[in-house]
C-alpha cells in the first residue's frame, strides 16, 4: 500500500485521481478535434463544438488545453 509517510498516502489518491482526470480531458480533446474540423473552429456557427466545449467547461478543463484542441482540428 502507501506506507506510514504522509506524502506516500497522498501520492497514491493523486496519482489515481490525476490518471482519470487525464482520461477524461483525453476524451475531451479528441471530441473537440473531430467537432472543429467536421464544422469548424467557431463554437458559435459550430453547435457540435460548443456543446463539447460547455462540458469540458463543466469537467474544469483548462482554456488553453481547449484552444490547443480547436487549432488541433482546424
Amino acid at each position: 500500500m502507501s506506507g506510514h509517510s504522509k506524502w506516500a498516502t497522498i501520492k497514491h489518491a493523486k496519482g489515481l485521481a490525476d490518471a482519470k482526470r487525464g482520461k477524461l480531458f483525453t476524451k475531451f480533446i479528441k471530441e473537440i478535434s473531430i467537432a472543429a474540423r467536421m464544422g469548424g473552429g467557431d463554437p458559435n456557427s459550430n453547435p457540435r463544438l460548443r456543446t463539447v466545449i460547455i462540458k469540458a467547461r463543466a469537467a474544469n478543463m483548462p482554456k488553453d488545453n481547449i484552444d490547443r484542441a480547436i487549432k488541433k482540428g482546424t
